[in-house]
């Protein structure tokens, strides 16, 4: 459907109402529209201005040029329209995303034909009034201005069990923030966010939440013609550092309070004193917690841009990211990162520098709030970019400690004496890092049973720097687990502690050529195996064998396929 059709004529064709089923109605509970300043160009929203028309014509006198088309925006949000799309298809729900906001999977699949329709966009769900985030962002390390959700348009918040979440797809038509895109989104990178999110959240990892994945037949050009596709994912906020950056560099402190006083009443609402330094430093300890659990699973973002980085520490907007193949710490996922800024090693060093970037906007604010001098101001927020550093380092011992079987009284040394050299010997060997580490399930019961060679030697063939001395690399690994490893499990007097490591050390991961291989059978009509991964990659990632039904996917465990080495993907989705 052309965008310009009625533009002409100064009026905007709306979606029709999707049918009332059990997948298709939520109770909206619209505060961020509310409460927060919008758009002044576009102020009711467009449907509220359909509801006010007489007739049953779903074309309004609103400009679809505001909708639509690139501009500057002075607020928060703007209203938005969603696209009709061509044979929209559910190709896949999750239902515990579903169940996050009340609905059920098995209700969507009962009505595939009308869920597809209202999660593409191509109808309106009822009460909803869709908008789209406004926000700037620090890319690459470079201001880079008004950004916001050019392809994202949310449909509504929902509050379930107690918990808000914010609705959007991604896919489902141009936003005022397009800038020189298109609006739309591609089915391979939407096959890789909606499974990824899903996949991080079983690996314990803070992320947003995929909720559906529906394929379209619209054509969209990327590097080629490409078909269509909308993933409907939700999370309890999408506010990102870049919404504080962005009205703070317009000078624009009322707004930046605004938000800063709605993101506490809504996901802080405990903090009652000193509300902007608390919600730094809420900011600080939730990103360390969420970038050590990436380091910790091997996972790389690839675009740790400020406009890409949440508000409340999940982790949002899966483009080019990675888990590692080989263990290399200098792994950069991104091909359009040439200096390398995003790469593995880097990525806590970056999200410390993006909350700097966060701290900038909420200074006023603080100085403001407690009427403090400058350079008090300065102090305090010091102190709470400082604490970043011991926040990951604790939560990534933790976690490592577990992943090695360390389940008792933590020693101060962990890291450095036992998580730290075998890393090294991982990197120099170029090690499988998801295999090396579900590997190290088994050494407890290969150390008491004089087995330990085997395991080593299983090591040494998942590894590819092909310069490594592989002799000398065996040798010094056998002796870090008989005199480093083995010792310090032996303090831990834990039974199937083997058994325990398994349930942190994932079997099956969702690896830039595990993803490839599913987007290509999709290509090639076998949408149904999208399904299926899900499935494998939440219930049954830790799992040592895939279940009955999904045996092609066993291979998603073995060895990488020399076409899958080190494989990179850009942000053009």
């Amino acid at each position: 459907m052309s965008h310009a059709t009625n533009s002409q004529f100064g009026r905007t064709v709306l979606r029709p109402l999707a049918k009332a089923t059990e997948c298709t109605t939520l109770e909206w509970a619209n505060t961020f529209t509310r409460e927060l300043p919008g758009d002044a160009a576009l102020e009711e929203a467009p449907y509220a201005a359909l509801e006010k028309q007489e007739s049953d014509e779903l074309t309004v006198d609103v400009p679809e040029v505001l909708l639509r088309a690139s501009r500057e925006v002075r607020g928060l949000w703007s209203w938005a329209v969603s696209e009709q799309h061509e044979n929209p298809q559910l190709i896949s729900v999750s239902p515990s995303g579903a169940q996050l906001i009340g609905l059920s999977a098995s209700a969507f699949w009962q009505n595939a034909d009308i869920a597809a329709m209202a999660w593409s966009g191509s109808t309106r769900l009822a009460g909803s009034n869709m908008w789209a985030h406004n926000y700037g962002g620090h890319q690459f390390s470079i201001w880079a201005g008004q950004l916001g959700d050019g392809r994202a348009m949310s449909l509504g918040e929902t509050v379930h069990n107690n918990i808000r979440w914010e609705v959007q797809l991604k896919g489902a038509g141009p936003t005022p923030y397009v800038r020189m895109a298109d609006g739309y989104a591609v089915r391979r990178s939407s096959i890789r966010e909606y499974l990824a999110a899903e996949h991080m959240h079983a690996l314990n990892v803070p992320t947003a939440r995929s909720l559906s994945l529906v394929f379209t037949d619209r054509v969209v050009v990327r590097e080629e013609r490409e078909l269509g596709a909308v993933v409907a994912r939700i999370a309890p906020s999408w506010v990102r550092f870049g919404s504080f950056e962005l009205p703070a560099s317009r000078a624009d402190h009322a707004t930046t309070q605004k938000l800063a006083d709605y993101v506490i009443r809504y996901h802080y609402p405990d903090i009652t004193h000193n509300p902007y330094i608390q919600l730094l430093e809420r900011a600080v300890t939730n990103t360390a917690r969420m970038v050590a659990r990436w380091q910790c699973v091997g996972f790389c973002h690839g675009v740790m841009n400020t406009d890409n980085m949440s508000i409340l520490g999940l982790t949002i907007d899966y483009g080019p990211f990675a888990f590692l193949d080989a263990y290399d710490p200098d792994f950069v996922c991104n091909h359009s990162d040439y200096s390398g800024r995003y790469a593995f090693n880097e990525q806590p060093r970056v999200a410390l520098w993006n909350l700097t970037r966060l701290a900038a906007p909420l200074a006023a604010l603080i100085n403001r709030s407690t009427d403090s001098s400058e350079s008090e101001t300065v102090n305090v927020i010091t102190d709470a970019l400082n604490a970043f550093g011991p926040q990951f380092s604790a939560e990534y011992a933790r976690v490592m400690r577990r992943k090695f079987g360390l389940f008792g009284e933590a020693r101060d040394d962990d890291v450095d004496a036992v998580v730290q050299p075998f890393l090294d010997l991982l990197a120099e060997a170029g090690t499988d890092y998801t295999y090396a580490m579900r590997t190290l399930c088994s050494v407890p019961e290969a150390l008491s049973s004089n087995t330990v060679d085997a395991v080593v030697d299983g090591l040494a063939l998942r590894s590819q720097n092909i310069a490594c001395d592989v002799t000398a690399w065996k040798r010094r690994m056998s002796e870090y687990f008989t005199t480093v490893y083995g010792p310090r499990l032996k303090m831990e007097n834990a039974d199937d502690v083997g058994a325990m490591m398994k349930r942190e050390n994932p079997n099956f991961v969702l690896r830039n050529w595990v993803a490839q291989d599913i987007i290509e059978r999709a290509d090639k009509g076998d949408h149904a195996w999208v399904d299926q991964m899900l499935k494998l990659l939440t219930d049954h990632a830790f799992d040592d064998h895939a279940p009955m039904g999904m045996e092609d996917a066993e291979k998603y465990a073995g060895p990488v396929p020399s076409w899958g080495e080190g494989l990179q993907c850009s942000c053009s989705s």
